[in-house]
């Protein structure tokens, strides 16, 4: 009986490559997948693909329309805000700022979030009671104001970004990870593990773990459009990193300024902050559809 062995590794790389087939069958996860990889290449490759230095300003061409309008300038295809900063540029560079918030704040409140949900659910008793509250406390802060509350306590900084966003969003990953786990450890392949004398952390994690994992790369994909929404919120009022840095939420601030004026200062960031943040809405969406069997039914 102690050779038994639950999920055999030739049975795990058959669901991995059940699960790769599945999702490269999905639209949503092809269309959200190839835009987030495309931004990816975008802001490893920014200093080779801006046109034009972010920081460099020229007062002389301020406000200088995007091409195809009257009185622009050859180079500037986004026009220029009105420090004459080339608008194009600044946005590819602002893609750094969004990806690096998006998917270290998103892994990092994924593996607090994971850890306390596998031990709630899995261990319960005072554990899942002093987790569960801790959650609901959590939870009753409004995440918008307590997360500017954190950057002002904090200080500016992208460091500072990322740290209000795990310190908020860990309870996301908490609670449905909590909820998955109990469902699986009233599985059968649970209760025979636990027959067998597998230890505790072994189920856990070699058993448990990976059957949770379809759903908390769906909420990931999720969080990260989340985390770019919030890094612009506290761009835009000025609580994110240095006026200076690039960012999307700085642009909008510095766009809705001069809408009369330069009205592509602010359009051209929005865009692309909408387009970000609904491509990882439509990755998380389609990932969910192609990796819940239920549904891929």
């Amino acid at each position: 009986m102690a050779d038994v062995v639950l999920t055999p590794p030739a049975v795990r790389r058959s669901g991995l490559s059940k699960n790769l087939r599945a999702m490269l069958r999905e639209p949503k996860v092809l269309i959200g997948g190839g835009f987030i990889l495309l931004l990816l290449l975008i802001a490893i490759f920014a200093p080779w693909l801006a046109p034009k230095d972010p920081l460099e300003q020229d007062l002389m061409l301020g406000t200088l329309p995007p091409a195809g309008y009257p009185g622009t300038e050859p180079g500037y295809w986004l026009g220029t805000d009105d420090l004459g900063r080339d608008v194009l540029s600044r946005v590819i560079y602002g893609t750094r700022i969004a990806l690096t918030v998006a998917f270290v704040a998103a892994g990092l409140a994924a593996l607090f979030g994971t850890v306390l949900g596998l031990i709630a659910g899995f261990y319960g008793g005072w554990a899942d009671k002093v987790i569960s509250r801790l959650v609901d406390i959590w939870m009753a802060f409004p995440p918008v104001l307590l997360s500017i509350l954190l950057v002002a306590v904090l200080g500016s900084g992208i460091h500072s970004v990322i740290a209000a966003i795990v310190i908020i969003d860990w309870t996301r990953f908490c609670r449905v990870v909590r909820a998955e786990t109990q469902a699986q450890a009233k599985m059968d392949y649970v209760v025979a593990a636990r027959t067998i004398g597998f230890p505790r952390l072994h189920i856990l994690i070699r058993e448990i773990l990976p059957n949770v994992a379809p759903v908390l790369i769906a909420l990931v994909s999720l969080e990260m459009g989340i985390a770019v929404i919030v890094e612009a919120i506290l761009s835009f009022v000025g609580l994110s990193v240095s006026s200076d840095t690039p960012t999307w939420g700085g642009m909008i601030a510095q766009g809705r300024q001069i809408i009369y004026q330069g009205w592509w200062v602010l359009v051209a960031p929005l865009v692309v902050l909408f387009a970000t943040v609904l491509a990882f809405n439509q990755l998380g969406d389609g990932l969910r559809r192609a990796l819940d069997p239920v549904m891929r039914r």
